[in-house]
């Protein structure tokens, strides 16, 4: 047998050193391009740190540089006392007693200014008398209440007497629904109203009962119902 001939060492072989050559130079090349992109990112992340700086010491300036609104002060109150002040002063005595009249005798638009204005009464200019009423507080419907539960309390009135009371230009002058509103919001026992205007006939002008009855229910009278002036006829002793 002939003899076989003796394998070559593989590093003896050129093709393996050409192999390694070539893996060689493709591992340094993509070290140097990680290299390449890690200094751009360094780079783009140094400009953005730079802008953003830039940024912030361009909004520094400009809101140091704003200047704040200056607040005008609004002349209103001052306008407003100037108002009062050219008021004559018989103005405000007049607004001060039509309040009077209201607070504490509860009267109706109407009545304050004829008292305000009547000879027997105030004597104020019909000017004065109108600035008061135009510029007084006052809730006419709570008025005309207050005037009906007196009223209804001290004279013992039926409910139709104390609205023509309410509302005649001889009486108190509250207006229509005025008066309706104290009539409708009024607490009071009828009954009881009729019995006491009853006795009071009784003993101070000596009346029959019949007499009474028909002085009770009487249009030009106390104008009770029947049942108030029957049911105040029966309980008289």
């Amino acid at each position: 047998m002939a003899k076989e001939k003796a394998k070559k060492s593989i590093f003896k072989r050129w093709w393996f050193w050409v192999i390694a050559v070539v893996l060689f130079i493709g591992i340094v090349g993509n070290l140097g391009e990680d290299e390449t992109v890690e200094s751009e990112n360094d780079q783009i992340e140094d400009t953005n740190t730079d802008v953003n700086e830039e940024d912030q010491e361009d909004t520094t300036e400009d809101t140091e540089g704003a200047e704040e609104p200056v607040e005008e002060e609004e002349p209103a109150e001052e306008e407003e006392s100037n108002a009062e002040d050219d008021v004559p002063t018989e103005y405000k005595s007049a607004l001060n007693s039509a309040e009077n009249y209201s607070d504490m005798m509860h009267m109706s638009k109407a009545g304050i200014f004829d008292q305000l204005t009547a000879e027997m009464g105030d004597q104020f200019p019909e000017e004065a008398a109108q600035y008061a009423i135009d510029n007084m507080e006052a809730d006419w419907n709570e008025n005309a209440l207050k005037s009906a539960e007196n009223y209804s309390e001290t004279m013992h009135m039926s409910k139709a007497s104390i609205y023509d009371q309410l509302t005649s230009e001889n009486g108190e002058q509250f207006t229509d629904e005025e008066a309706q509103y104290a009539i409708d919001n009024i607490e009071a026992d009828w009954n009881e109203n009729a019995l006491q205007s009853a006795k009071n006939y009784q003993e101070t002008m000596d009346m029959s009962k019949e007499a009474i009855r028909d002085q009770l229910t009487s249009d030009y009278g106390d104008q009770f119902t029947q049942e108030q002036a029957d049911y105040a006829v029966e309980n008289l002793e």
